[in-house]
């Protein structure tokens, strides 16, 4: 048990480290976070707009459009502007709440990853490094990467050297710590 704990802890940590590197002081993500100088105006026209919070994206229907209405806004919309908008009414940053949170969703990340680990009968340090690296490719183009071919988010870059260097440190850890 205090095998496990240890990897776990420490393999959600160097996750938890990376992720914080990575947004802060090595600011990769900022292309997803470009700035404009009209957001002041862009902000209050989006306030006097949107009723609620949520993710819009445009152009497109209503719930319940047909076919043939989805077929003509797709003619339409062809080669013109478009966007995505994630709207809140609120900002909540609440930073200890939201650190203690991605903590805990990487300890149960790594958590779920040792439990598989540690179910191989011969575990050398090679095939535990290549399966959480896999790991973190697999969750890459499950999740954004697979977003990415819709929506063309500017920082998938940034999320793919999270992925293979995030994971990839966790596999030494792991791969040392876990190995027979």
């Amino acid at each position: 048990m205090r095998k496990i704990t240890i990897a776990v802890v420490t393999g959600a940590i160097i996750l938890f480290v990376w992720q914080t590197l990575s947004n802060t002081v090595l600011q990769l993500h900022r292309s997803s976070q470009q700035y404009t100088p009209k957001q002041d105006t862009i902000m209050s026209m989006l306030s006097s707009n949107f009723n609620e919070d949520g993710r819009y994206f445009m152009p497109t229907l209503p719930e319940g459009a047909s076919t043939e209405d989805y077929k003509k806004l797709q003619k339409n919309s062809t080669d013109k502007p478009w966007a995505i908008i994630a709207y809140h009414h609120s900002l909540n940053a609440n930073m200890p709440v939201n650190i203690l949170r991605t903590l805990l969703t990487d300890i149960a990340i790594v958590w779920l990853l040792c439990w598989i680990l540690l179910k191989m009968p011969d575990r050398k340090f090679a095939t535990i490094f290549l399966a959480t690296l896999f790991t973190g490719i697999i969750a890459f183009l499950n999740g954004l990467y697979t977003q990415y071919i819709w929506y063309q988010d500017p920082g998938i870059y940034a999320h793919f050297f999270d992925a293979i260097i995030s994971w990839a440190l966790c596999g030494l850890w792991l791969g040392r710590w876990l190995r027979s």
